[in-house]
């Protein structure tokens, strides 16, 4: 008996959002870069001008020059920026370069809110989050992340409330 093979059916790629969109040369952004025969292949290039700061710009300890361009918008401040000033004196290399960054991102968060408080703004932390985008893409994982959300801080507030209760219990029986 001979195995019978069977091909899947083929696709209708007219139905798939975005298929081929880079098939038109003409739409392809990076078709010109492809087409390098016009190009001396040696590998020489002449660097753009060097972009001027007025601001602090953190750079890797691996690189002994900037950057042609760089960005200026947000440059490190209080405590978010004492961690990342820490984070670039590690090589890129050592995880704790990362780990402080990280850490930096969400301590800038924390104080990026407390900034909107101190300006009498009542920041909308939900919709900065995307909660809205996430409940009509992601409703799983939406309703996952709050459940687990909602655990912790549950666990949290027992634990809090517990280790009050035995502190007010020792003052008053030395009172």
């Amino acid at each position: 008996m001979d195995a019978v093979t069977t091909r899947p059916a083929a696709l209708d790629r007219s139905t798939i959002t975005g298929w081929g969109v880079d098939a038109d040369p003409d739409n392809d952004p990076t078709y010109p870069y492809r087409e390098r025969e016009k190009d001396d292949h040696s590998g020489q290039w002449a660097r753009p001008p060097v972009q001027h700061s007025d601001v602090e710009i953190l750079q890797s300890i691996e690189h002994k020059q900037r950057p042609a361009v760089f960005g200026t918008s947000t440059p490190p401040s209080g405590l978010s920026g004492m961690m990342r000033r820490g984070a670039f004196k590690y090589s890129e290399s050592h995880w704790a370069h990362w780990l402080m960054l990280m850490g930096a991102d969400r301590v800038n968060v924390v104080e990026g809110i407390v900034q909107d408080l101190a300006r009498a703004k009542i920041p909308n932390i939900p919709a900065e989050m995307g909660m809205r985008s996430e409940w009509k893409h992601n409703r799983k994982g939406l309703v996952t992340k709050l459940a687990v959300t909602a655990a912790i801080g549950a666990a949290a507030f027992a634990l809090f409330s517990r280790s009050r209760g035995r502190s007010r219990g020792r003052d008053e029986t030395q009172d």
